[in-house]
């Protein structure tokens, strides 16, 4: 009976500690000398969001690297071409074989990474490989630099469904005994001229083979670039990992009256993506050009888009309501909404990050985000995309403190899409522009006819002064 009574008495009290928590639309409201120690919920749809473009971001080097070709309805079509720098066997000066040579077969081998993001039932690709122009350097690219092709020099071309989680079975050759069969993970695999692979390897003059530089100054690189097959397809962005991915070349030396089957490969070294998104006619030009000429007026629908495609700029005036108020925050926290209907076809981003500029316009993290605040509560920082609620969450108790209290200036605030795998190694929360993500998200912005629109939820704690 004991224990009876101190259930209800437990029960009383919360009610009471609940009671003290109320639901308040517009910011400020709500404070007042006869809530002293209650706990208040300001609802802040009085929050301006624009949409903005990215950022370029660095595409070499990376675990993945965007292939594309992709319309989209809302989006516009956005493609990315890449190039990659290609070494001698084992990166180092190469001697031919001994013997008289020949080419059986010579593959370009894509190995697929996760991360597709289109249509990969009903499209059709062709992809077609190209010498480079200029050739591949180990240094930073950008996805706005621009890459030539050598289109007198079609290394190759094939036309393939993206079947990108599928394995396949391909024949291992191997010398001095009989070859097999063996089964690969997924990759696109694309025959490229046999000529001009025994004119830059078994044929080529030695001064070019002493050395990768010397190599790479004859053979430049390879170009690739996505087509759709046919103009109605809506096509798709392909993630490679050109990290395991070579030209692979298969060939037959005859020494005296011995024949015998072998292979080589060509790795890659660097590896970059020139990335373009073109949103003529599209809603999303409509608001890109109303945030350059009217960035104060907030927008009722706004886009993220990866690839370093868009981004959205979020500002809180109305935080300005309660600079002068002896308040403490006990949880703030942004809740965004996409846009009913917008997930089909094409499903929304899994994953946003939030960020603030510095006094320099540099991107930091923001107080609740970063490590070295003894407030910050990185593991619930939030971003991931809720399934079940349909909403993306960000706690910004801190940050919007320090807002309030004027301890901080906000110098621009953003929130962007980033990749699921991609994280800062202190904090686990990365915020710079990335390609490791192609998808997009249409969200409710601040539609006052919505209620989806995007919101500041803030439970705030008033003290005696």
């Amino acid at each position: 009976m004991k224990f009876f009574r101190l259930d209800l008495l437990t029960l009383l009290i919360s009610l009471f500690i609940l009671n003290g928590c109320k639901r308040q639309d517009g910011i400020g409201l709500g404070v007042n000398d006869q809530n002293e120690i209650s706990g208040n919920l300001i609802v802040d749809t009085n929050v301006i969001v624009n949409t903005v473009a990215e950022d370029t971001a660095a595409t070499s080097g990376l675990s993945k690297t965007p292939l594309a070709n992709f319309v989209d309805p809302v989006f516009g079509t956005t493609q990315s071409f890449v190039a990659i720098g290609v070494n001698l066997p084992n990166n180092a000066a190469y001697t031919v074989p001994a013997g008289t040579l020949s080419i059986d077969s010579a593959v370009l081998v894509l190995r697929y990474a996760d991360g597709f993001y289109g249509d990969s039932l009903a499209s059709r690709y062709k992809i077609s490989a190209y010498q480079l122009q200029n050739k591949v350097e180990s240094k930073t690219y950008y996805s706005n630099n621009h890459w030539d092709p050598d289109l007198g020099q079609l290394l190759g071309t094939k036309n393939f469904t993206a079947r990108t989680h599928d394995s396949i079975t391909i024949a291992r050759i191997r010398t001095d005994t009989v070859d097999t069969i063996q089964r690969v993970p997924p990759q696109l695999r694309v025959p490229i001229s046999k000529a001009f692979i025994y004119n830059h390897l078994f044929n080529a003059p030695g001064n070019e083979l002493s050395s990768v530089t010397a190599f790479q100054n004859s053979f430049k690189g390879v170009y690739l670039k996505l087509d759709r097959a046919q103009a109605s397809d809506a096509g798709g962005v392909i993630q490679l990992n050109l990290t395991s991915s070579s030209i692979d070349i298969f060939y037959k030396v005859v020494n005296n009256s011995t024949t015998d089957t072998a292979s080589v490969s060509l790795p890659f070294f660097n590896r970059a993506a020139e990335v373009k998104h073109n949103y003529e006619g599209t809603p999303v030009e409509t608001q890109l050009k109303a945030s350059l000429t009217n960035p104060g007026v907030s927008q009722n629908t706004i886009y993220m888009q990866g690839l370093a495609g868009l981004r959205a700029k979020v500002s809180f005036p109305g935080l300005e309501k309660l600079a002068d108020s002896a308040i403490v925050l006990n949880r703030a926290e942004i809740v965004i909404t996409p846009k009913a209907g917008s997930g089909v076809p094409y499903a929304p981003l899994p994953k946003l990050t939030m960020y603030k500029l510095d006094l320099a316009k540099q991107r930091a993290l923001i107080q609740d985000a970063n490590g070295n605040d003894p407030r910050s509560q990185t593991s619930l920082f939030g971003g991931r995309y809720d399934r079940t609620k349909k909403e993306y969450h960000f706690l910004v108790t801190a940050y919007v403190q320090d807002l309030i209290s004027k301890k901080t200036v906000d110098y621009g605030t953003f929130i962007a899409p980033v990749d699921t795998t991609l994280i800062n190694t202190t904090t686990g929360i990365d915020v710079g522009p990335t390609v490791l993500t192609a998808a997009r998200s249409v969200l409710v912005g601040s539609d006052k006819t919505s209620p989806y629109s995007i919101r500041l939820n803030i439970i705030y704690t008033r003290i005696r002064k």
